[in-house]
C-alpha cells in the first residue's frame, strides 16, 4: 500500500525550491516501490543523491526514492509504472519535484542499530513507512539486520505483529470460531494442508487457509493447491468461498493481509536470516481472523529446529504471542528429518494428496502427520480423541468430498482424478550402489535437486522416493526418480548427484558418515517459507 494524498494546500514545500520537470514514461516496474529517475545534473541542482527521497507532485503528490541515471535527459523525470499509475502521468506532462524530509522512522531504525529496544509507536512508524514505500532497500535491510543481531523480544514481536496487522487488510468472517494451521517449514513434501483443511472443514469449522508460494523450497502450499484449483482471490471472493465450503486454500500474496510481511521477507531472503519468524506467522493469522491456531514445528536434522529443546522454546514464544494477540494457540513438534510422504514437487504432491484423500494410497507418515495436526485442532476446540476423529473422517471419504467442494468453490474441476494431473515426462532414476538401510536423508540436497529439475515453476517437476528412513535396500534397487518438464534441467541434477547424495545407506552399526581431507566449504541450510 502506497499512500497518495490529494493536494489542496501545501505550504511545507517552498515554491523557490521546486523543480519543474517533464515526464518520461520508462515502462518498467520497480517491484511495488515508488521510484523515479533523475539526470545527475538535475540531482546536483536539487543537492540530492541516489536513494534519497523527493516529493513528486502533479494533481496529487507522493514521496519517491530516486535513482540517478545519465540516460535520463536533463529536465526530465523518469517515471516507473508505479509512479505513472499513482499520479496518472502522461508522456511529457509536467511535475514538480523537491527534496522530501527524511522519515522519522529512520531515527528509530538507527536506535535499533544501536541496540535500543523499540516501543510500539516507533515500530508502527517503521512499518507504516515500509508499506508506504518511504524506506529504501538498504534501510529495510538495516532494520532486519538489527533485529537479527539484537534478537527481538516478545514485546517487540507483539508490536511488530500489531503494526503489520494495522497496515494491511483484515478478513472479516462472521463466525465465532475461526481455526487455522501453520508450519514453520523446512521439510520438503509437506502437503499436509491439502488434507488438514478438508478434514477440519468437514466437521463444520471455518478454516481460511492462506498459504505461500515457494521461496526456498521445492513447493509452497499455494503451488501444490494451484495444481488442483485457482488460488488467487480478493478478500471478498475468499469470504464467498468460505461461505460455500467452510474452507479454502488461497495464496496469501493476493489478498494483502499484513503486506509488510512480504516486504520484510524479501530483505530476509537476500540476507539469509529470519528474525521476523514469529510476527510474520502471527500477524497473518490474526489478520485472517483466527481464534484458534495449531503451529507445526518440524524438528531434527535438516529442519529449522535442530533439537526438541529449540522447538520447545520456539513453541513457548509462539503460544505467548498468540495469547497477547487473542489467538488460542497450541504447537506440535513433528519429525523433520525426511520429506513428508513419497513425493516432492507441486504436481506430484497434489497427486499424492488426492490419492490419500481418495483412499487409493497408504502413505503412513503423511496420514499420521495430517491427522496429528487436525486432531490437535479438534482437541483445542474441546473434542476428545482428535487423532481418531481425524483418521475416521479421512477414511470415511468425508474429507475427499469436502476437498472437492472446496475445489469447485475455488473454480477448479471437482471431478479431477490423480491421473489427470500432468507430471514431467523426462525421468532420471537413481539406484542404490550398495545394500543396507537408509540411515539418513538430507533435506537440503533433496530441495536443491528438486529445484534444479524445475520445481516449483515447472509444476510437473519433482522427485518420487521409493525408500525412506529405516527401510532395507538391496544393491541396484531403485531409491528415487526425478521428474522434469524440460530434459536439459536433468543435466544440472546430474551435476549435483555427481558430488552429493541426498540419501545415506549403510549398516546401523556404521559410525563413519564421511571423511574430510581438506578445509571444506560448508553450505548452511537456509529455509524461509511462509
Amino acid at each position: 500500500m502506497i499512500v497518495v494524498e490529494n493536494v489542496i494546500k501545501d505550504n511545507s514545500i517552498s515554491k523557490e525550491r521546486k523543480m519543474q520537470l517533464k515526464v518520461k514514461i520508462l515502462n518498467i516496474d520497480s517491484g511495488g516501490k515508488p521510484v523515479v529517475f533523475l539526470n545527475d545534473k538535475d540531482a546536483d541542482e536539487l543537492n540530492i543523491t541516489a536513494s534519497e527521497r523527493v516529493i513528486v507532485q502533479a494533481k496529487k503528490k507522493i514521496t519517491a526514492i530516486i535513482n540517478i541515471s545519465q540516460t535520463i535527459e536533463k529536465g526530465f523525470l523518469g517515471a516507473t509504472e508505479e509512479i505513472r499509475k499513482l499520479l496518472a502521468l502522461k508522456q511529457n506532462s509536467k511535475v514538480s519535484v523537491d527534496i522530501a524530509p527524511f522519515p522519522k522512522s529512520l531515527q528509530f531504525i538507527r536506535n535499533k542499530l544501536s541496540g535500543k529496544k523499540l516501543l510500539y509507536p516507533e515500530i508502527r512508524e517503521i512499518v507504516q513507512d515500509l508499506v508506504d514505500g518511504n524506506l529504501s532497500e538498504n534501510e529495510i535491510s538495516a532494520f532486519v539486520t538489527a533485529l537479527h543481531i539484537d534478537k527481538i523480544d516478545l514485546d517487540e514481536a507483539t508490536s511488530l505483529s500489531r503494526s503489520m496487522i494495522d497496515t494491511g487488510k483484515t478478513l472479516n468472517i462472521n463466525k465465532k470460531i475461526i481455526v487455522d494451521k501453520h508450519s514453520v517449514g523446512g521439510v520438503p513434501g509437506d502437503k499436509t494442508t491439502l488434507l488438514v483443511v478438508p478434514i477440519i472443514a468437514s466437521e463444520g469449522f471455518t478454516i481460511p487457509k492462506t498459504s505461500s508460494r515457494a521461496i526456498t523450497s521445492v513447493a509452497g502450499t499455494a503451488d501444490r493447491a494451484e495444481v488442483l484449483m485457482p488460488v488467487e482471490f480478493t478478500t471478498n471472493k475468499m469470504v464467498q468461498i468460505l461461505n460455500k465450503s467452510n474452507g479454502c486454500i488461497v495464496w496469501g500474496g493476493a489478498i494483502e493481509l499484513a503486506p509488510a510481511d512480504d516486504l520484510f521477507v524479501k530483505a530476509e531472503f537476500s540476507l539469509h536470516i529470519d528474525p521476523l519468524l514469529l510476527p510474520s506467522i502471527m500477524s497473518k493469522k490474526k489478520a485472517g481472523g483466527a481464534t484458534h491456531l495449531i503451529v507445526d514445528i518440524p524438528t531434527g536434522r535438516g529442519a529449522k529446529m535442530k533439537t526438541t529443546g529449540e522447538g520447545d522454546l520456539l513453541a513457548r514464544d509462539i503460544i505467548e504471542l498468540g495469547r497477547r494477540l487473542g489467538i488460542h494457540t497450541h504447537c506440535i513438534l513433528t519429525f523433520g528429518e525426511q520429506p513428508i510422504g513419497n513425493s516432492i514437487g507441486p504436481a506430484l504432491e497434489a497427486k499424492e494428496a488426492l490419492e490419500v484423500l481418495m483412499n487409493q494410497k497408504n502413505v503412513p507418515d503423511l496420514i499420521n502427520k495430517a491427522c496429528s495436526i487436525a486432531g490437535s485442532m479438534f482437541e483445542l476446540l474441546g473434542k476428545k480423541d482428535g487423532f481418531g476423529l481425524a483418521k475416521k473422517i479421512l477414511e470415511s471419504g468425508k474429507a475427499e468430498q469436502k476437498m472437492r467442494q472446496i475445489i469447485k468453490a475455488q473454480g477448479g474441476d471437482a471431478l479431477i482424478k490423480p491421473e489427470d494431473i500432468l507430471i514431467g515426462k523426462h525421468l532420471m532414476s537413481v539406484s542404490a550402489k550398495k545394500s543396507g538401510q537408509v540411515l539418513w536423508m538430507e533435506n537440503r540436497i533433496i530441495v536443491e535437486i528438486g529445484r534444479a529439475a524445475g520445481a516449483p515453476k515447472d509444476k510437473g517437476a519433482g522427485i518420487v522416493f521409493n525408500k525412506k528412513l529405516g527401510e532395507r535396500v538391496e544393491k541396484g534397487e531403485l531409491l528415487f526418480t526425478i521428474y522434469a518438464e524440460k530434459s536439459h534441467k536433468l543435466d544440472r541434477v546430474k551435476y549435483i548427484l555427481s558430488s552429493r547424495s541426498p540419501i545415506g545407506i549403510g549398516k546401523r552399526s556404521d559410525m563413519l558418515i564421511h571423511k574430510i581431507t581438506e578445509s571444506p566449504v560448508v553450505d548452511r541450510t537456509f529455509v524461509i517459507d511462509r
